[in-house]
């Protein structure tokens, strides 16, 4: 041990000259090397002399007495204690601490002092023990705090009273009573004139005794688990494998003696006409198919919190799926009824069947050439529920007959505005002339005017010299002054034309000095919408002309010769 100073009384520790100091030590160095005995501490245990002075020094407020190494432990008042399992909450009340008389701060509903009336788990009163002074709740225990350990906290079994049980016992006992006296009875009522001995009673009590024991012969039965397995066939019978001798049919399982696939199948042979289909078709025919539905039942009836089970109470189950199924086509027919109430169409489910909508028929039927009905009843257009056909407002069609731009209007008036006036023929030229760009057709009827009156001035021109040539001078007076009018009316109309041409370019130049002036204002300035002409009118074929004359070509290499 590495402590030096350490005997003393309670007056404080005993100074030491260098003789005693000198022989602490070379005990110390003999305590470490083995040749002296080890320190013995307080309870009587042995102290390492090679532990540490930093460990084994004690703090000065744990005021030890000599060695010792208590101060490494942990201290008792800091060690937590837990409660032993022999220990659990209260339960039940107590009626001896029943009141009798309402107390200032219990519950109002049950009269209890050790809750509120908002923790109360009593039915509601409807006059409270606090007002009535009658019929007190007791009080419930004071639960003491109890704290365990990690153990105890999951020990499911932590609180178990044994006694519990002994009434689980004496319930069945009492049921055991019960059937033997039934039985008794039953035994009574068959044979009268018998004495109840005994032995009567215990032959009874076993007649069930041996039967889990009888076996038939080639099968194997166990009660427990409530399955049989037959493991030989009638000799009678035909061999599985022997059915069909292809190796290629269907596989034959000599250790458990099954064949899960029909044998006849490529043979040609229906599944009606052989009297052995394989094991997985006995599987899903009878009532096995009906065994699994009533399982799926069993299964969702349960999940959703009714207490039913399938080999438990097979005749409840039955019944209750029977009424579920009952339930479940009236509630399809009465949807149906309040659909066809609400919304019509009892007649279209009279209709004869599909194969037939589409077949032949009896009824004569004779069309003309083009294609009207000459004799015979007329095919009837299947209409819907809907008005169909109803012109308002004076139109003679409905609306959504006519398609223009995107939208859908009348055909008869031209009519964008649901629900509007008719206005006929007028609305059609309307709706055409308010068209942001012209009629299609105006500029070429334009064309074809001009070009019908070239071609009657050229055929009066060979008229006219057909009839110069036959009647001679006067002929040739009339020819020369109609030449001389035609040729004075195409030089005014080139004319007009050069003119109108001359005002369009000016026109167009005025517009282009305007427009590069208002770009050079600043924005600021401008006036409102200063850009927008005076009239939105489609160009003319001058307006065209005088465009393309002065349209800049920028690609053109030639484009600034003469600006440079």
């Amino acid at each position: 041990m590495s402590r030096l100073v350490k005997s003393g009384d309670d007056d404080g520790p005993v100074k030491k000259n260098r003789d005693e100091y000198r022989k602490a030590k070379e005990l110390e160095e003999a305590r470490k090397l083995g040749s002296a005995p080890a320190a013995v501490d307080e309870d009587g245990k042995d102290i390492n002399p090679h532990i540490p002075q930093y460990i084994s020094d004690a703090p000065w407020y744990l005021d030890p007495k000599g060695p010792t190494l208590k101060h490494q432990k942990q201290q008792e008042e800091k060690i937590k204690k837990f409660d032993p399992l022999t220990e659990w909450y209260k339960r039940g009340i107590e009626p001896s601490k029943t009141a009798t008389r309402y107390r200032k701060g219990a519950c109002e509903n049950c009269g209890a002092i050790t809750h509120k009336k908002r923790d109360c788990l009593e039915r509601p009163r409807k006059v409270g023990a606090k007002f009535t002074g009658a019929n007190f709740a007791p009080d419930e225990h004071l639960q003491p705090k109890l704290s365990f350990d990690y153990d105890g906290k999951r020990d499911r079994w932590n609180g178990y009273d044994a006694e519990e049980y002994r009434e689980v016992v004496e319930n069945h006992k009492k049921l055991e009573e019960a059937r033997k006296d039934v039985k008794k009875n039953m035994v009574k009522e068959k044979a009268p004139d018998q004495e109840d001995d005994g032995e009567s009673s215990s032959e009874d009590e076993d007649e069930d005794k041996y039967v889990d024991d009888m076996e038939m012969v080639g099968t194997k039965h166990d009660a427990a688990e409530r399955y049989t397995v037959r493991n030989l066939r009638i000799r009678e019978d035909t061999a599985k494998y022997l059915r069909n001798l292809d190796p290629n049919s269907a596989h034959y399982d000599p250790k458990t003696r099954s064949m899960r696939k029909n044998p006849y199948e490529g043979t040609g042979r229906n599944v009606e006409e052989v009297d052995y289909a394989g094991d997985n078709f006995v599987r899903i025919s009878g009532d096995t198919v009906n065994h699994a539905q009533s399982s799926l039942f069993a299964w969702d009836a349960s999940r959703k919190g009714l207490d039913v089970h399938v080999l438990a109470e097979p005749t409840k189950l039955e019944v209750l799926k029977k009424e579920f199924e009952n339930k479940k086509a009236e509630f399809k027919t009465d949807v149906n009824k309040s659909i066809l109430d609400k919304y019509g169409g009892a007649e279209h489910l009279d209709a004869p069947p599909r194969e037939l909508i589409f077949s032949q028929t009896e009824d004569y039927v004779e069309y003309s050439r083009h294609g009207k009905l000459v004799k015979g009843d007329a095919p009837k257009v299947v209409r819907s529920s809907f008005e169909e056909d109803q012109c308002i407002n004076n139109h003679t069609s409905v609306w959504g007959s006519w398609w223009s731009n995107g939208q859908w209007g009348y055909k008869c008036c031209h009519q964008l505005v649901k629900n509007s006036y008719c206005t006929g023929e007028a609305g059609k030229e309307v709706t055409s002339a308010t068209l942001t760009m012209p009629p299609p057709s105006t500029n070429v009827e334009h064309k074809q005017l001009e070009q019908m009156k070239k071609d009657i001035e050229k055929s009066n021109k060979k008229k006219d010299k057909k009839k110069k040539k036959r009647s001679g001078s006067t002929s040739s007076d009339s020819s020369s002054s109609s030449s001389s009018s035609s040729s004075s009316e195409d030089e005014d109309e080139e004319s007009v034309k050069k003119k109108k041409l001359a005002e369009a370019v000016k026109r167009l130049e005025e517009e282009d000095r305007e427009a590069e002036r208002m770009m050079k204002m600043d924005e600021r300035k401008r006036k409102y919408n200063s850009f927008k002409g005076d009239n939105n009118k489609a160009p003319t074929e001058e307006d065209l002309e005088a465009f393309y004359m002065k349209r800049q070509r920028d690609n053109d290499p030639m484009a600034q010769f003469l600006s440079k």
